[in-house]
């Protein structure tokens, strides 16, 4: 039955990945919810049961997931939703981020969703179907936002890898779909989320009006549902043919076509230019 699909979801304790696991709860579906602390789940959710398993998981590491999802199998049969949803925001420009603070946004947003897919698929492949659900951003097809190069670029990765694994996965009658949510009125842009960095140069005045305009007037005032997010996951996972890219919350079509029109601008300037190299 539809209703009886296991989902597995990371990143649960909070934000679109908490909302989703409890529409999906209430609407009768089996439910892996991963985050870094077990507590943090069990708190907000509830304890393990015949249709909920709380997982304490560090998506950095391979075995950790590699475990979770042998638990998730074990405990409720097989996995047929895999919505990788943990990930993090970073701001600050190219410059003043570390090397460290670089690598751990990309271990995180994109190794981290790599060693899910990489763990899960085996299961997916073997039974044939099951929808694979990347959760990107707005800046994952968009990243003239200064200060946010770094995260937008994990995001581009995401939206490019799940562009690939679409094709890979698909004689294996399993879909991927990398999702583009604008901003939804969760805690991503809280300070207790979002990093900022640790010496950041004030030079760069439009970074850090982007910076305090995000933690200050947008951060509470976005426009969009995380509840009505969930539900379009939902009604996508039905679908017989689900789109590879999805667009999520209004905002996303404006920014979109502005990037768009911004590609056609530079492609029609430089055209003869882009020709010219012809043998």
């Amino acid at each position: 039955m539809e209703t009886k699909k296991v989902w597995f979801v990371t990143g649960s304790s909070k934000g679109l990945g908490f909302e989703l696991v409890k529409k999906l709860l209430s609407e009768g579906f089996q439910v892996a919810a991963t985050s870094r602390t077990i507590e943090s789940l069990i708190s907000r959710i509830g304890e393990t049961s015949e249709s909920f398993l709380p997982l304490s998981v560090d998506i950095t590491d391979n075995s950790d997931i590699k475990s979770a999802i042998e638990k998730t199998v074990n405990h409720f049969g097989r996995i047929d939703v895999v919505v990788n949803n943990a990930g993090y925001g970073q701001i600050g420009t190219l410059e003043e981020l570390t090397d460290e603070e670089a690598r751990e946004n990309y271990a995180v947003n994109v190794f981290g969703t790599l060693n899910v897919i990489r763990n899960a698929m085996p299961y997916l492949r073997e039974q044939r179907s099951g929808n694979i659900f990347n959760i990107s951003s707005v800046g994952g097809y968009s990243a003239n936002f200064p200060g946010w190069g770094i995260y937008c670029s994990t995001k581009f990765a995401v939206a490019g890898f799940t562009e690939a694994l679409a094709e890979e996965v698909k004689d294996f009658g399993v879909h991927a779909t990398v999702v583009y949510p604008g901003y939804f009125r969760t805690d991503f842009l809280t300070k207790d989320s979002v990093k900022t960095p640790a010496n950041s140069i004030q030079a760069y005045e439009a970074a850090r009006n982007s910076e305090q305009a995000h933690l200050n007037e947008i951060n509470g005032n976005q426009p969009n549902d995380p509840e009505k997010a969930a539900d379009v996951l939902i009604q996508i996972s039905k679908e017989k043919n689900p789109p590879v890219h999805l667009l999520l919350g209004v905002g996303t079509l404006e920014i979109l076509n502005n990037k768009i029109d911004i590609l056609k601008k530079d492609t029609e300037k430089w055209e003869s230019l882009t020709v010219s190299t012809a043998i």
